[in-house]
C-alpha cells in the first residue's frame, strides 16, 4: 500500500504557494506510506539549450562546487549550483548523455535523480513530514508537483526504491499497487537496453514507459500500452514538463480521487489528502474511470 498525490496549478498566481499547498497533501498520505517519500516539482525552467540536473549524495556536506568546477572545465560553460540538504540542482549548457558520463567518472556515488529543463526529484527514506521539512517543501515554487509515500512490499526500504522514478527528460512516475509480470518484463526491457537499479516492480513500470517513449510513443500512448502490457493492480501518476497524467488499471483496484476548480487540478489516493486545498468544498470531485488515461497541463 502506498499513497499518491498530485497538484497542477491552473492559476499561475498560486505558483509561489505550490509547496505550501502540497506539503499537507503529502503528509496526509503517511498512513499509506511511512517508509519513504518523495516528490517531483516542476518550475524554474531553463532555456532549451540548457539542462537542469537534480543530484543526491549520502553526505550532507558533499562538495558540489568541486563537481561544478569539473563540469565547467570539461564543457567550457558556466555551471550554477543550488544546495538543498544532501541534494543539489545544477544548471548548464550541455547535452544529457555526456554529462551523465562525466558525473559517473567524477564520482560513482553521486545519484542522478532527474534531468530535464523543469523537473527536480527529491526523495529519501523516512516519514513524509520529516522529508518535507528536510527539503523545505513548503518554501518551493512551481507550476505542478507529484508525490508518493511508500510502504515497502516488493523490495527493501531504500532511497533507491522510493518514488518518484525518473523515466526520461522532465518525466517521472509514481505508482500505487503491485505488478505480477514485472520479472518477465524486466528481462525483456533489459534486452532492449533499459537499466534497473532496484528489484522494485514500480521501477519496471518506469522502465517500460522509458522504452515506449524512446520508441517514439507519446506519454498518452505509452500509458495506453501499459494498460495492455502490465499485469497487476496499479494507479500511475506521470509527471511531464507541461502537467501530469493519471491512469488506473482496467478494474480500478487501487483508489484514486480527483478534484478540479478554476485554480487547480489535484489527485490523491484518498480524499482527506485533498481536504486542505482552498475551495475544495466547491470543487468538482470524481474517481478516475478504470483503464482511461487522463492528462492536465499546458497546451
Amino acid at each position: 500500500m502506498c499513497g499518491i498525490v498530485g497538484l497542477y496549478l491552473k492559476n499561475s498566481a498560486l505558483e509561489s504557494q505550490l509547496g505550501k499547498l502540497f506539503e499537507p497533501m503529502l503528509i496526509a498520505m503517511t498512513g499509506r506510506g511511512p517508509d519513504s517519500a518523495g516528490f517531483a516539482i516542476y518550475g524554474d525552467e531553463v532555456s532549451d539549450d540548457m539542462i537542469k540536473l537534480t543530484l543526491q549524495h549520502e553526505d550532507e556536506h558533499y562538495p558540489w562546487h568541486m563537481l561544478a568546477e569539473a563540469l565547467e572545465e570539461t564543457y567550457s560553460t558556466p555551471v550554477s549550483v543550488m544546495h538543498n540538504a544532501n541534494a543539489a540542482v545544477l544548471k548548464m549548457k550541455a547535452e544529457e548523455a555526456p554529462v551523465r558520463e562525466t558525473i559517473a567518472e567524477f564520482d560513482s556515488t553521486i545519484r542522478i535523480m532527474s534531468v530535464g529543463r523543469s523537473i527536480e526529484i527529491l526523495k529519501e527514506v523516512g516519514l513524509p513530514e520529516n522529508i518535507a521539512e528536510r527539503f523545505n517543501l513548503a518554501g518551493m515554487k512551481g507550476s505542478h508537483i507529484v508525490g508518493h509515500t511508500r510502504m515497502a512490499t516488493e523490495s527493501g526500504v531504500t532511497m533507491e526504491g522510493s518514488h518518484p522514478f525518473s523515466t526520461g527528460m522532465d518525466l517521472c512516475l509514481v505508482h500505487n499497487g503491485s505488478l505480477s509480470n514485472h520479472n518477465r518484463l524486466r528481462e525483456e526491457l533489459e534486452h532492449k537496453g533499459i537499466q534497473f537499479e532496484t528489484e522494485n516492480d514500480s521501477e519496471v513500470a518506469a522502465g517500460y514507459l522509458t522504452w515506449r517513449l524512446r520508441e517514439g510513443a507519446s506519454v498518452k500512448e505509452a500509458l495506453e500500452g501499459a494498460i495492455e502490457d502490465l499485469d497487476g493492480f496499479f494507479t500511475f501518476t506521470v509527471g511531464t514538463k507541461d502537467g501530469f497524467a493519471v491512469v488506473r488499471d482496467p478494474i480500478a483496484c487501487k483508489p484514486a480521487v480527483m478534484a478540479e476548480t478554476d485554480d487547480y487540478v489535484a489527485m490523491a489516493s484518498e480524499y482527506h489528502a485533498l481536504s486542505s486545498l482552498p475551495g475544495i468544498e466547491n470543487a468538482k470531485l470524481w474517481e478516475p474511470d478504470p483503464g482511461k488515461v487522463y492528462f492536465w497541463g499546458k497546451g
